[in-house]
């Protein structure tokens, strides 16, 4: 009888085992990285290609100084970006994590993203750097614009700068207006960047 009643517990053990772990989501594989499996806190790099107010502007002409031909991956994945397609007005900003002054213009440049909505695009590119010390400044800071990916510091050499944080300025045509290599931005003095540059006035300035 006890060996019956045990047979007969069998099914009805294993039924609830597989009902406890239907719903359970599987751990994530030995080694890989905890941002990965967090929603990424910037702005997919789909429209990077079109001009901020969908407006057609004209390509460099020759002679002009356009971005590297290059291309970098997404920090939300998807197909590649190659530098030569992005549209202007922009302001890119290549940053790092490890980097202090980086740390302290991101803000900047997120409310710069905001108030200068349809009028200029702001692009990140983070270099050097890992996924999750990127996301987790992402997340802390509440910056919410497209972020490229540079880990071999590529469009640095192009450029032939090495400076830690930098930033380039697009104009309308796609051509390089000017490289900021002076130091932690402000929102006084990246708007007046901007102004001097790209010609437009932000708002808020």
């Amino acid at each position: 009888m006890i060996r019956r009643i045990a047979l007969l517990a069998v099914p009805l053990l294993l039924a609830v085992t597989a009902a406890c772990t239907a719903d359970a989501e599987p751990p994530p594989p030995s080694g890989q990285d905890p941002a990965a499996s967090r929603p990424s806190p910037f702005a997919d790099c789909a429209a990077l290609t079109s001009a901020p107010d969908g407006s057609v502007a004209d390509r460099p002409a020759d002679g002009d100084s356009p971005l590297p031909e290059l291309s970098l991956t997404c920090f939300t994945g998807g197909a590649p970006v190659a530098l030569r397609d992005v549209r202007g007005p922009a302001v890119i900003n290549i940053w790092a994590s490890w980097c202090p002054p980086c740390r302290k213009e991101l803000p900047a440049f997120q409310r710069l993203s905001e108030r200068a909505d349809g009028q200029l695009r702001v692009i990140g590119v983070n270099t050097q750097d890992s996924r999750s010390a990127a996301q987790s400044i992402g997340e802390d800071f509440g910056v919410r614009f497209p972020m490229l990916v540079d880990q071999g510091q590529a469009m640095q050499r192009a450029l032939r700068r090495n400076a830690f944080p930098m930033t380039v300025f697009l104009d309308a045509s796609g051509q390089v207006r000017h490289i900021d290599t002076s130091g932690a931005l402000d929102d006084a003095s990246l708007a007046g960047l901007v102004r001097q540059h790209l010609g437009i006035a932000v708002a808020g300035e």
